[in-house]
C-alpha cells in the first residue's frame, strides 16, 4: 500500500507539468493580449513594467519562469484583471466557498443517490424503481440553471423557507448544494442500481435469502458493499468537478466562489489566474483519483494496489 501511494505521489509533478504546458499553450496562443485591456487604453510603459515584472516579454521566458516562481515562492503572480488583487488572493477567497459547497453537494448526491438505486434494484420494477429512474431522468436532463430557478421559486420565493442567495449560514447552503447535487446524484443512482443488480444474482446472495436473511438485510450487509465499486470510481472526479466550483450555480445564488472567477479569467484573457486555477483544479482532481484507488483495496481485499503501482 504504502509503495503504491508514493508511486502515484511521485506521479504528480510530471502530470502537472504537463497539464501546466498545455493550459500555457492554450492561453498564451489564445487571440489578444492580457495585458491590453479593451475597456480603456493603457500606457505602453506600464504594459512594458508589467511584462517585466511578470518576465513575459516572450513565451519561453514565461513558460520557465512562471513555474520557478510557484515552485520556490508559493506565489502564482499577480492577476492580469483584477489589478489589486493577487492569484493567490483570488484562490483564497473562492477556494474554501467552492469545496464547502462542493463536498456539501457530493455527500447529499452520495447518500441519496446510493439508497434510490439500491432501492429500486431491490424492489425492481415497483414504485420505488420507477420514481427513482424518474428522479435520475430529471437529473441528467435539467441543466443547472433550469434546476438553480425552480428551487429558488418553490422553496425561496413561494415557500419563503430558504433564502434567495447569499453564503455563509446553513441555511444559504442548502439549495445551491442541491442544485449542484442533483446531475452527480443521478449518475450515482443509476450506477448503483445496475450494480446493485447484478450482486443480487450472486451465488452468495441467493445463499444469504436461503438462511432466511430478509430483504433489507442481504442489501445492507451483503450488497451493497460489493455494488459501490462502480460508485467510487464516478465519486473522485465527480467530487473534484463539484469542490471545484459551479458557475452557473454560483451566478445564480450570488456566490462568490472559484468557478465565477475561472470563467471570468477566460473571458477576461487573465492568463495567471488561468493558469493558477487550473494547477489548483489539477492537484485536487489527482488527490481525489489518489483516495479512490486507495478505497477500493478498503471496499474489495480482492484487489492488490502493491501490483497496480508496480506495473
Amino acid at each position: 500500500m504504502l509503495k503504491f501511494i508514493l508511486f502515484r505521489i511521485l506521479q504528480f509533478p510530471l502530470i502537472l507539468a504537463i497539464i501546466y504546458v498545455v493550459t500555457f499553450l492554450l492561453v498564451w496562443v489564445a487571440p489578444g493580449s492580457p495585458f491590453e485591456r479593451t475597456d480603456r487604453a493603457i500606457d505602453p510603459k506600464i504594459i512594458e513594467l508589467k511584462k517585466e515584472q511578470l518576465h513575459a516579454a516572450s513565451a519561453l521566458e514565461f513558460l520557465t519562469y512562471y513555474p520557478w516562481n510557484v515552485i520556490r515562492h508559493g506565489d502564482f503572480g499577480p492577476s492580469l484583471n483584477y489589478e489589486e488583487w493577487s492569484v493567490n488572493d483570488i484562490i483564497k477567497s473562492g477556494l474554501p466557498v467552492s469545496v464547502t459547497l462542493g463536498l456539501l453537494a457530493i455527500t447529499i448526491a452520495t447518500f441519496a443517490g446510493v439508497a434510490i438505486g439500491a432501492a429500486g434494484a431491490a424492489w425492481r420494477g415497483g414504485v420505488v424503481d420507477w420514481l427513482g429512474l424518474g428522479v435520475a431522468l430529471v437529473g441528467i436532463s435539467l441543466p443547472g440553471f433550469v434546476t438553480a430557478g425552480l428551487l429558488i421559486t418553490i422553496f425561496s420565493v413561494n415557500l419563503k423557507w430558504f433564502p434567495v442567495g447569499g453564503w455563509g449560514t446553513l441555511s444559504t447552503m442548502i439549495l445551491p448544494a442541491i442544485a449542484l447535487a442533483l446531475m452527480p446524484m443521478a449518475y450515482i443512482t443509476r450506477l448503483s442500481r445496475a450494480a446493485m443488480i447484478d450482486v443480487l444474482g450472486s451465488d452468495f446472495i441467493r445463499t444469504a435469502r436461503a438462511k432466511g436473511l430478509s430483504k433489507p438485510s442481504v442489501v445492507v450487509k451483503h450488497a451493497l458493499k460489493n455494488a459501490m465499486l462502480p460508485v467510487l470510481s464516478y465519486i473522485g472526479p465527480a467530487t473534484a468537478a463539484a469542490m471545484t466550483g459551479s458557475f452557473v450555480v454560483e451566478k445564480v445564488f450570488n456566490i462568490h466562489g472559484l468557478g465565477e472567477h475561472f470563467v471570468n479569467s477566460v473571458l477576461n484573457r487573465d492568463q495567471t489566474l488561468v493558469l493558477g486555477v487550473v494547477m489548483v483544479y489539477s492537484t485536487l482532481l489527482l488527490g481525489m483519483n489518489l483516495l479512490v484507488d486507495l478505497s477500493y483495496a478498503l471496499v474489495d481485499p480482492r484487489i492488490d494496489l502493491s501490483d497496480k503501482g508496480a506495473a
